[in-house]
């Protein structure tokens, strides 16, 4: 999973250890430095201004931005949505695992929304999670699918096409309500659009479906590039539930901590999502992207390390 951070200063320190090992060298040894930089390190800006881009295409959403919402340590309430944040911690010793559970209702599907780094679409352009929270004044965000990491996926976001070149399984969040795996081969962004698509997520794989954990995800690679071939194993993730419509929840589980979160595997985490009475679960980007922000503060605790690591968009609900 690609290794990112907030700020353009840092960008090229961050994104190059991304080429650090064996690989790495032997692309700048076989001169392919060129390449590797243009395509980790540099921006490719496609869309300077995602929210006029939106708002010129005259989408209709809910406005939360007159919210009335009440807070305690764990909680959100308004009449647009409530949250509930969870704190599990199962095992022991070096396998013990933390994770974090977000039970979100809504009012209205649009309420749950997307926002990209630096509010710009395009690759390699990422920022904190909590960055971007802040700059959209979320009261909840998780990371998003790091789209910016590819140039393939159909991308809709808060009704709007950015990017249509389906490649795998995607999540689509529907205006009604409803949360559905798609092959992103089988359709195109203006057919998901005129279908009610409101955001769309391609990362996966499904983990999930029809309450039963998917079969063989132990062996899926999602994508093949440098840097992102397996996500197996142990590991930090994300992923997004679907309990009924409007009603999700939405885990990030800490992982590679000595002691305080060893990870899970797609099984396991698909085991989380069973136990939490999903029908439909996703997986998104994990590792050190895997963050959870509530009320303006870091809800976990990435890598052990206690600070975030850059991503290229969020999902989030704005008070």
């Amino acid at each position: 999973m690609p290794e990112d951070t907030a700020t353009a200063p840092k960008r090229l320190s961050r994104r190059t250890f991304l080429l650090g090992g064996s690989a790495g060298f032997a692309l700048l040894a076989g001169g392919g430095a060129t390449w590797a930089l243009d395509r980790f390190v540099v921006d490719h800006v496609e869309v300077s201004d995602a929210s006029a881009y939106e708002a010129a295409a005259g989408v209709e959403s809910v406005d939360t931005s007159n919210a009335q919402g009440t807070f305690t340590d764990t909680t959100y309430s308004s009449q647009y949505c409530t949250i509930t944040i969870s704190t599990v911690v199962t095992g022991s010793g070096d396998s013990t695992v933390t994770y974090y559970v977000a039970d979100v209702v809504l009012t209205d599907a649009t309420v749950l929304r997307s926002a990209f780094a630096d509010d710009e679409f395009g690759t390699n352009i990422v920022e904190d999670t909590s960055a971007i929270a802040a700059d959209n004044d979320a009261v909840f965000a998780i990371n998003g699918d790091y789209y910016g990491f590819r140039d393939t996926g159909i991308v809709i976001r808060n009704g709007v096409a950015y990017r249509d070149a389906g490649a795998r399984d995607g999540l689509a969040f529907y205006r009604d309500g409803s949360v559905r795996v798609y092959d992103e081969t089988a359709t195109d962004a203006d057919t998901l659009i005129a279908a009610g698509v409101w955001n769309t997520l391609s990362f996966g794989p499904a983990i999930v479906e029809a309450g039963a954990v998917v079969q063989g995800i132990e062996d899926v690679e999602v994508d093949t590039n440098v840097g992102n071939h397996s996500i197996q194993g142990d590991q930090p993730r994300t992923a997004i539930g679907v309990i009924d419509a409007n009603h999700l929840v939405l885990v990030v589980v800490d992982g590679r901590s000595e002691g305080y979160s060893e990870g899970v595997s797609l099984p396991e985490l698909a085991a989380i999502f069973t136990g939490l009475g999903a029908v439909t679960a996703y997986n998104i980007d994990g590792g050190g992207s895997s963050t959870m922000v509530f009320h303006g503060a870091l809800v976990n605790d990435p890598l052990g390390k206690g600070q975030e690591r850059g991503t290229s968009d969020i999902l989030y609900i704005g008070g």
